[in-house]
């Protein structure tokens, strides 16, 4: 005998054997040292006014509430919107911050970040810190700055390189220049008055052809079989030449002062990356996202179309300034921020420098110190402005090079150049660079030395070297890039999941505080709250 079963939509009318229990109420049942309570406790003392403003109509989830749901989301790996509303619908954690509601669509939660989060991010990630602050667990004395590329949502194949649209607007320039020639020579016009030739001579060009056309009754043909006329051809190439252009300049336009950008994300640029699987140090489009980091929280972040950190300290220290309350004396980074620029803009701003000089470590090695073309290695007479090799030959100042950097920054270096190395045994160890057009025996030695530059070098070089210096460098190895390796190993983040310069700097600032809640939650549990830096360790 087959036994009825009931299908029904709701399967609530099949649980006859199961009975009603208690407690109905989910807080009871919620770990008291869970994180999800330090996470509403801690965003219920947030200011989210800004937040807020975003906001036109609430609906039945209040915008604290989301941002609740998103940050615990992001503390547990989840990063998409559909698991964002299927925890919701699960997970008792995700209950009790919804706190009754109905369960917003994954669609909410995209809108929630995108719309509404991602304009006052910078705003929210600051009031985090400052509320740290006042908890005492950042110190507000030293941040250390370490940058990491992390690949764009785009397409690795969808690239523009700005070298190569310069190239092919010049070519076109030169057809476009020659076709306004053929034009005036075959219809008698005078369009062009002098040797430039301008946008404004190409249209005048394309208004009086189309002149023409009305003059002569000449009908456009178009498909197979039928012969366009010469001044149709003209027309249609002279159009073609127009649209060409046109999208050339939109080009150079979205790439600005970047060599390149991805056409599926615009704001993303080709960058070497170190996940490499090809092994063939491909390009990906990729963003270089910049963390301060202070007692092993994220205090702030800055995310950029730069390839390399040395431009990207300057504008970090700006923003870090107009949205924190408090401000950072020293500042610690590697030897990527190195440069005549930032060295002069911290001591501008009252800040002190520990940045590890870019030759640090190869001036340990014996083939450096050994090396007599160097600077360092010759002898430096001070009242006469000049080096001695070691040959005994003099090298003057000749004159002194002024050098604009991309950012606008102008640095002077003096140059220095031997009178004749003619007959010096000593030449092909001290002159390098196999690459320079001039013969060998015709080549005289030439310094260029950036005194400035060296200055600050050698007053950072001393407090690198100092006690506190080695302390601020462990700590930058164990914080700046321990926060990364968090970042991509434990919470598995490699990839942007958005589009946009605005909505990936959300992204970023979501995981920097889904990082602090878990850092904070830890160091409660383990009671090491008020702990600042790591000490060094006794050999």
């Amino acid at each position: 005998m087959r036994l009825p079963i009931t299908l029904h939509k709701n399967y609530t009318l099949n649980e006859d054997g199961y009975q009603l229990k208690l407690p109905l109420n989910l807080e009871t049942i919620i770990p008291e040292d869970d994180s999800v309570r330090l996470l509403s406790q801690f965003v219920e003392g947030m200011d989210l006014t800004d937040l807020y403003s975003t906001y036109e109509r609430i609906n039945t989830v209040s915008p604290r509430n989301l941002l609740k749901i998103v940050l615990y989301s992001y503390m547990n790996g989840d990063y998409s919107s559909r698991c964002m509303e299927q925890n919701c619908k699960r997970d008792i954690n995700f209950m009790y911050l919804l706190e009754g509601a109905s369960v917003p669509d994954h669609a909410t939660f995209a809108r929630f970040r995108s719309l509404h989060f991602a304009p006052c991010a910078k705003r929210i990630l600051a009031e985090m810190s400052n509320k740290l602050f006042d908890l005492g667990e950042i110190s507000g004395e030293a941040i250390f700055i370490d940058g990491t590329k992390i690949e764009a949502c785009a397409n690795k194949y969808t690239f523009v390189w700005k070298k190569a649209v310069t190239k092919n607007q010049a070519k076109l320039l030169v057809k476009i220049a020659d076709l306004i020639a053929e034009c005036e020579q075959l219809y008698d016009l005078r369009i062009v008055h002098g040797d430039t030739v301008k946008i404004k001579h190409v249209k005048r060009l394309r208004k009086k052809l189309y002149v023409l056309k009305q003059e002569e009754n000449i009908e456009f043909v178009h498909g197979i079989g039928k012969r366009k006329t010469p001044l149709q051809k003209r027309i249609e190439t002279l159009e073609d030449y127009l649209d060409r252009l046109k999208g050339y300049t939109q080009k150079l336009h979205t790439c600005g002062e970047r060599n390149s950008f991805s056409k599926t994300d615009p704001d993303a640029t080709f960058m070497r990356m170190k996940e490499d699987a090809m092994g063939n140090g491909q390009l990906k489009p990729a963003f270089n996202l910049q963390h301060g980091v202070d007692s092993e929280y994220i205090t702030w972040l800055t995310v950029g179309p730069q390839p390399t950190d040395t431009a990207t300290l300057i504008p970090f220290l700006k923003e870090a300034k107009e949205y924190l309350k408090f401000k950072y004396i020293k500042i610690v980074a590697d030897a990527g921020y190195e440069s005549e620029e930032n060295y002069l803009f911290l001591e501008e701003n009252g800040q002190t420098a520990f940045i590890k000089p870019s030759n640090y470590e190869i001036s340990k090695r014996r083939n450096y110190k050994n090396d007599i073309g160097r600077m360092e290695n010759m002898d430096y007479d001070a009242e006469k402005d000049l080096y001695i090799c070691k040959n005994g030959r003099e090298l003057p100042l000749v004159y002194i090079r002024h050098s604009k950097s991309k950012t606008g920054y102008v640095s002077k270096k003096n140059i220095y150049q031997c009178t004749s190395c003619e007959n010096c045994p000593y030449k092909s160890e001290c002159i390098k660079g196999n690459n320079c057009k001039t013969p060998m025996e015709k080549r005289n030695k030439v310094l260029s030395v950036a005194r400035t530059f060296l200055k600050y070098r050698q007053e950072d070089l001393e407090r690198i070297r100092s006690e506190e210096g080695i302390l601020m460098r462990i700590n930058r190895s164990i914080q700046a890039e321990g926060s990364f390796g968090e970042l991509k190993q434990d919470m598995q983040f490699r990839r942007y999941l958005s589009r946009g310069a605005q909505n990936v700097l959300a992204e970023s600032v979501l995981l920097a505080m889904a990082k602090n809640l878990n850092k904070l939650h830890n160091k409660i549990q383990k009671g090491k709250t008020g702990t600042h830096l790591f000490a060094l360790k006794a050999a």
